[in-house]
């Protein structure tokens, strides 16, 4: 057996497919969290050209890890080549490999602002939708069940950094910001999916899932494509998403501020304390 046949059977490694909540999906929220703690109490006062470090270094082990992926789905255990056209790199939550990617490599400006406000809003709607309801995501392959948590959770870890290091502004205007990065995500998906069905690409390439020439395959989205002619169906995705990332933002601006009235409520105790104590 060839050294790269032995390779080829490490990464596809089998284990038993993990179920949704159980112990392999709670272990990676758990590095999740913890790894947004981390990157919290480290690098809270992170200056703009750190940040982009941080922000490159986990778009790059990402995009690592996609690489893997779409060795182990080309060729499995074995050493011939099938390239598995539907798992081409370019689902909703395959964008923060990109964006991530440019947002580390581009100084801080409008461009990069936009690139920010898209991983902490949109691309973290993706990462906690999937790591709640992780169905479709899980193999039985290790390897792949590992870089789809990691991918997933980066996404929630990024985001609570960009929000908590305030690289990226809590105002209602980020999203504002966002949606240009997001319609352009959007755009390049229907065209890639245009270019695949004009070629005669029989395997089933749904970027995003909002191809006319695929069947339906989101929920809800799905009965919406049903009955919305073609590209109407798109603008209601693109508001359906930027209102789940709205409220992505919402909320984070939400904790922030309970947090900050619980610490001006701390503090205010403290100096009663101080002038009893006096």
């Amino acid at each position: 057996m060839s050294f790269f046949e032995k390779m080829l059977r490490v990464f596809d490694a089998q284990m038993q497919r993990p179920e949704a909540w159980g112990w392999f999906h709670l272990l990676f929220w758990g590095m999740t969290i913890a790894s947004a703690v981390l990157l919290c109490v480290f690098h809270r006062k992170d200056k703009p050209d750190r940040v982009r470090k941080v922000v490159l270094t986990v778009a790059v082990i990402v995009t690592l890890l996609e690489i893997y992926k779409q060795i182990n789905f080309s060729f499995g255990s074995g050493t011939t080549f099938d390239y598995q056209w539907y798992a081409f790199p370019f689902q909703f939550c395959s964008t923060p490999m990109y964006v991530g990617l440019l947002a580390g490599l581009i100084r801080k400006g409008k461009v990069h602002d936009a690139l920010c406000a898209y991983l902490a809003t949109y691309a973290t709607f993706a990462g906690l939708i999937t790591m709640c309801i992780p169905n479709d995501i899980y193999t039985n392959t290790i390897g792949i069940n590992i870089q789809t948590s990691v991918c997933h959770g980066s996404m929630i870890t990024v985001a609570i950094y960009l929000f908590y290091s305030g690289h990226v502004k809590l105002q209602h205007k980020t999203i504002l910001k966002a949606m240009p990065v997001f319609a352009c995500m959007m755009g390049i998906a229907m065209i890639l999916n245009e270019i695949a069905y004009r070629s005669g690409l029989e395997e089933s390439f749904n970027m995003f899932y909002i191809s006319p020439h695929q069947p339906p395959h989101l929920l809800v989205y799905s009965d919406i494509q049903k009955i919305v002619p073609f590209p109407f169906c798109t603008v209601i995705y693109f508001l359906g998403f930027t209102l789940a990332a709205y409220l992505i933002l919402l909320a984070a601006i939400g904790i922030s501020k309970i947090c900050g009235l619980r610490k001006k409520k701390k503090n205010e105790t403290v100096r009663e304390q101080a002038v009893h104590t006096n």
